[in-house]
């Protein structure tokens, strides 16, 4: 059977919208493939942030726990400034 021209023309212009189609199909998903990667990196660097946040909360709250104790705030202010109560001696050692 041949096939006369109109249906030749006809059977190009089918095939060329096909693979046009299919051309814009494999770019879309490639597109949202890419933001799927994306996404995943930032939800695992946002996630490591959170961990990072949550130590620093939990010493932060620590941090105040302790602070809230006077016998430790003493010691503290003798250590860090070198305060000293009558009849202290301070013994200065330095590296």
């Amino acid at each position: 059977m041949k096939k006369t021209k109109k249906e030749k023309k006809r059977l190009f212009i089918i095939s060329s919208l096909i693979v046009i189609l299919m051309v814009m199909l494999v770019q879309s998903v490639a597109k949202d493939w890419t933001k799927i990667m994306d996404n995943n990196k930032q939800i695992k660097q946002l996630t490591e942030e959170y961990n990072e946040l949550l130590a620093e909360e939990e010493k932060l709250e620590s941090d105040v726990t302790k602070l809230q104790d006077s016998d430790y705030i003493a010691r503290y202010a003798k250590e860090k400034f070198l305060y000293s109560e009558d009849g202290d001696t301070i013994i200065r050692m330095d590296d």
